[in-house]
């Protein structure tokens, strides 16, 4: 016999007819009679119990979005950078304490490498790769330890609210501090030095094969750095500027790398400190942002703005002036062979291109200058002049803005903030609806109460239509009523449904 049975599900099926949150379906009830395997059960058309039904209908919306492989490893590496680089490092201190003949290849990855007893400096080489990837290790504990454990609780403390601007707060702490330590690093580095405003000191003497030992580690550790901000924006949640970011870290990978192989350690100390003046104060003003400062925020953009024209709009472009004109007067193109003090050359330039990668495989074998490879570096560097020059019109909408006497803001949070507004609110809509199908799973999974009815005992006249028994709200079409769950609205409820008059 077919009679009308009423559930709540979470979603109706394609042939259901909802109301509020309720099924009607059509369920055909067997009597003793009827089915003897069987006789306290309900059955659907399909042959299914309708207890069975009720599970197939259920579905989790956290199951709905499938993460991928490397997704879940990239979460899982993010929740435990502090543990993974403090046990790699461990491992690594342990087995040069307790393994003496080890040692000659654990030191490479604490020391530095090539170092010339003769002359106190330090050559180059593919063991220095070993103390690039140790820092890589080192800057990935240390970030996350110094967000999590410093600086989140120190943006709580300066009154930063929410939970994702504590963490933004966090990351501008950390560039700041980074850029603080390097930059006044690069920065005596280059005052020391004979190119300290002489942008023909940049090239004389080339190539030099040596370097000493406070340029050689501040060269490897930017490199390091660099790499570690790659691996950043792969495993963290993806920014809306993520493609320009990471294209950005590469070329910077790509220029430290082979400027070191060719020995423009001068230059690129020049370069880095270029542009770390502008990491100083782009963070600077972020941070006051987020302490919730009126005036100071910007002050500092006003100083960042200046400060970025001047140093990637004027020096840098000053830089690779120099490398366009002032190389082809102190470098004459050619190949050098031979280790320090010993360099012969300029000599032909062979036919093969295998001489480009020549400075990579023997540090102290053939290197060469010429037209193509001058022109690649000045490629790469005129590629990250476009991409400023790009991000300059960002800043120039930014100070249009401010002069127009609106708050100043990078741009970039802006869409943070926007991002973080939506994510908020379709977190608490997932939880919310959440929360209402696991009452809902756990109100169907409930023991059944299971009576055997006969047909004559079923009341017709106690029946509604469907749309005065949603006006009443009653639990059970058949009659039948749940102890407890009388009341619609007290039902809806519990469930997380019922929503506020």
């Amino acid at each position: 016999m077919m009679v009308t049975n009423r559930e709540y599900r979470p979603t109706g099926g394609r042939d259901s007819e909802i109301y509020g949150g309720y099924v009607d379906q059509e369920v055909e009830e067997h009597t003793p009679g009827e089915t003897e395997s069987a006789p306290n059960k309900r059955w659907t058309k399909n042959g299914e119990s309708v207890k069975q039904a009720q599970r197939k209908s259920f579905v989790n919306p956290k199951a709905k979005r499938k993460e991928s492989a490397l997704a879940i490893i990239c979460a899982w590496i993010v929740e435990h950078q502090i543990g993974l680089a403090t046990n790699l490092l461990l491992l690594l201190a342990l087995t040069h304490l307790c393994f003496p003949r080890a040692r000659r290849q654990t030191r490479k990855f604490f020391d530095l490498s090539y170092y010339d007893t003769i002359t106190g400096q330090y050559g180059i080489g593919w063991d220095d790769m070993l103390l690039v990837l140790c820092w890589i290790v080192v800057f990935t504990g240390l970030r996350a330890f110094t967000m999590d454990h410093i600086l989140v609780p120190v943006g709580q403390w300066g009154g930063v609210l929410k939970q994702k601007e504590r963490v933004r707060f966090a990351e501008q702490g950390w560039i700041l501090m980074y850029y603080g330590a390097f930059w006044s690093m690069g920065m005596h580095i280059m005052y020391n030095s004979k190119y300290w405003l002489n942008f023909h000191e940049l090239w004389t003497k080339w190539p030099i094969r040596e370097i000493d030992g406070l340029t050689k580690w501040y060269y490897l550790v930017q490199f390091a750095f660099w790499i570690q901000q790659i691996l950043v924006v792969n495993i963290e949640e993806r920014r809306k500027d993520y493609h320009q970011m990471f294209t950005h870290h590469v070329v910077t990978c790509v220029l430290i790398f082979s400027s070191y192989g060719y020995h423009h350690t001068r230059v690129g100390n020049m370069i880095l400190c270029i542009f770390d003046a502008v990491d100083l104060i782009l963070p600077t003003a972020k941070i006051l942002k987020y302490l919730r400062f009126k005036v100071a925020p910007d002050v500092a953009f006003v100083v960042f703005m200046v400060t970025w024209f001047v140093s990637r709009h004027i020096l840098f472009l000053m830089v690779i002036h120099s490398i366009y004109r002032d190389t082809r007067d102190n470098i004459p193109h050619g190949c050098y062979t031979g280790r320090a003090g010993e360099v012969v050359g300029p000599y032909s330039v062979p036919d093969k291109f295998d001489h480009l990668i020549q400075p990579f495989l023997n540090p102290e074998g053939t290197i060469c200058w010429t037209n193509f490879t001058r022109w690649s570096f000045l490629s790469l560097l005129l590629f990250l002049q476009g991409m400023t020059l790009v991000w300059f019109g960002m800043i120039m909408r930014v100070a249009y803005k401010f002069i127009k006497g609106e708050e100043a803001h990078d741009s970039r949070s802006d869409d943070e903030d926007e991002e973080e507004t939506e994510d908020d609110e379709a977190n608490m809509e997932k939880e919310a609806e959440a929360d209402a199908v696991d009452e809902t799973r756990d109100f169907f999974e409930a023991p059944p109460l299971e009576e055997e009815v006969g047909v004559e005992a079923i009341n017709l006249k106690d029946r509604t239509s469907p749309a005065r028994r949603f006006r009443k709200g009653g639990g059970s079409s058949s009659g039948v009523t749940l102890p407890g769950h009388s009341d619609r609205k007290e039902l809806l409820g519990r469930i997380g449904c019922d929503k506020g008059s």
